[in-house]
């Protein structure tokens, strides 16, 4: 994550210096920098303690102090003594979409607005709408921006929520001689974000634990340190930008099973668990499931769903969705897990915005057992991804052929993720396309219009004899922008009838699709692919968070594309193109 601080910062600072008017050519050299950190695959301090800063296309003299300044304190004067020129609430404003340094500027200067409460004041009395460059279909999509901002609050994302609790559970597995300890709350049910993280520890000495947990160097404040409870406010922005509470419970071994099933939640899964309890005449809490005072189950959460009548639910699965109701008839689906991937059908080598070759790529991906992976770079109108024109794609094709020649038990296919233009057309025409094995259509530009264009773009594309998967279908990036209004039921009708499949976006930015979106797919019987959208080795890792969305949809092997071998994925795309013509 050292990168990824440090790009954030360059971009801060010219987020800031655009803000103030200052030299366009700095702002953009910052920028650059920016951009060349994040896509560098070697750790930027690695590199700073080679002397090889100034390698590194863009960073000069200037750039490389300002780098090895943060290497060797963790900040830089420069930004420090930027953000003091400005009031803090204009940062926050960027997070709007369409607003932009350039729109912060002008509230701040013509309206004398310093934060998001005062720009809503700002459109609630219409003065936002008079200043120029506004108007009043800006000021309601700036209005609606701001009530996105807010919603998120102070969730962070799954990955971020588990890097922390994996972090804190190998401290303490270090540190102290605790027999076990589990990640429970939303974080085990693998929701999208986390408001808090609940971690469940078994230990002789529970006081150790807990003295060991409060006194992580991480630990911002200690809110309760008790003999089995404590909490507090964990900071470290290697993980996650934010500050996030983190509870840990001391539990006795014969409640485990019933600490983790209570505290995994979800609130109305728990609900309904109570009732059956009840209406069996039992007591379920925590500690256990009681008949009286005596404990009837409560080591394990299977002895618990077993007393009560029910099969066993999966944490995925317990957001009082039918799963209760299906556990009692035993029709739980059997759901997709990790292992059933037998590829990936997303990733993007350095021909566009790729940071590792196509070799590299393939390797991983052997070293994970897959079979088979999917070349797909951006299409020409993605400029920004450094989109390939009809003659880099054609040498792509050649050089990815030349790459299949030295593997016997593996297969690189030749594919695109192509844009799908404002009218719904392809940026390739259909005779390159065909050249293709596999072809992924998305939408990359405007998506904020209305619903009836947004659908009706996207449903042009289904259509098409080789679009083989639409990805991240509905462009959203939690946390950061809404998903494009769109008819999801058509669009999800449309893909069954023209057989094409839907992807889920394993990127924990994207999920997308997203769980409820996975049920209704697989219900309508449209197949899905998980894909990690890589652009460097290290981004397959992200497929548990596209397997962990699919199962939280209720998805099973049998409805994910890319855990079939190649062979029956390229008769899929070949059955597609026939059935056209």
């Amino acid at each position: 994550m050292r990168n990824e601080q440090l790009s954030d910062i360059f971009e801060e600072m010219a987020d800031i210096m655009e803000i103030l008017g200052e030299d366009r050519f700095r702002i953009n050299s910052y920028r650059k920098v920016a951009r060349v950190i994040h896509d560098c695959v070697k750790d930027v301090s690695v590199l700073a303690g080679a002397g090889k800063l100034q390698e590194l296309p863009g960073v000069g003299k200037s750039s490389a102090e300002k780098i090895n300044e943060f290497v060797h304190a963790g900040t830089i004067k420069a930004h420090r003594d930027l953000l003091k020129k400005i009031p803090p609430g204009l940062l926050e404003m960027l997070k709007i979409p369409g607003m932009g340094p350039k729109g912060a500027a002008a509230v701040w200067k013509g309206l004398k607005v310093t934060d998001l409460d005062k720009l809503k004041k700002a459109i609630e009395d219409h003065s936002l709408e008079k200043l120029a460059g506004f108007g009043a279909k800006k000021a309601e999509a700036i209005g609606r921006g701001i009530e996105f901002i807010k919603s998120a609050g102070e969730r962070i994302l799954l990955i971020e929520a588990e890097l922390i609790a994996d972090y804190i559970i190998r401290e303490l597995k270090a540190k102290t001689s605790v027999k076990r300890i589990e990640a429970a709350g939303s974080l085990r049910r693998g929701c999208e974000t986390v408001g808090d993280i609940d971690l469940l520890a078994m230990a002789k000495d529970g006081g150790k634990v807990i003295e060991a947990f409060v006194h992580l160097a991480e630990v911002e404040q200690v809110l309760l340190a008790g003999g089995t409870k404590a909490s507090v406010r964990f900071a470290e922005p290697e993980f996650c930008r934010d500050v996030v509470q983190v509870d840990l419970r001391i539990v006795p071994t014969a409640s485990m099973g019933a600490a983790l099933q209570y505290f995994t939640g979800s609130k109305h899964h728990n609900v309904r668990l109570r009732e059956i309890a009840i209406k069996k005449k039992y007591k379920l809490n925590e500690y256990g499931l009681f008949r009286g005072d005596k404990q009837m189950a409560g080591k394990t959460e299977e002895g618990i769903y077993d007393k009560l009548g029910l099969a066993y639910v999966a944490p995925a699965l317990r957001e009082d969705r039918g799963e209760v109701e299906a556990a009692l008839k035993g029709e739980l689906p059997e759901l997709v897990e990790l292992g059933d991937i037998r590829g990936d059908l997303h990733m993007h080598s350095p021909a566009s915005d790729g940071r590792e070759e196509i070799e590299a790529l393939a390797a991983a991906a052997q070293g994970k057992g897959y079979k088979y992976i999917a070349i797909t770079d951006h299409s020409k109108s993605s400029v920004i991804a450094n989109g390939l024109d009809v003659r880099r794609l054609q040498a792509n094709i050649k050089k990815i052929k030349q790459i299949n020649e030295a593997f016997k038990d593996f297969t690189v296919l030749a594919s695109t993720e192509v844009d799908i233009l404002m009218d719904g057309s392809l940026d390739y025409p259909d005779e390159v396309l065909a050249e293709l094995d596999f072809v992924i259509a998305s939408v990359h530009s405007g998506l904020s219009g209305p619903k009836e264009r947004n659908t009706r773009r996207i449903l042009r594309a289904l259509e098409n004899p080789y679009v083989n998967c639409l990805g991240h279908p509905t462009g959203r990036m939690i946390q950061v922008r809404e998903a494009m209004d769109l008819d999801m039921e058509a669009i999800i009708a449309r893909a069954a009838q023209t057989h094409t499949a839907l992807e889920v976006s394993a990127s924990p930015l994207r999920l997308d699709l997203n769980d409820a979106h996975c049920r209704l797919a697989v219900e309508a019987g449209v197949k899905l692919i998980i894909n990690t959208d890589a652009h460097d080795t290290q981004g397959l890792d992200l497929m548990r968070y596209g397997v962990a969305t699919a199962r939280r949809g209720w998805v099973k092997k049998s409805d994910v594309l890319n855990c079939q071998p190649v062979g029956a994925l390229r008769r899929w795309v070949k059955d597609k193109r026939t059935s056209h013509k």
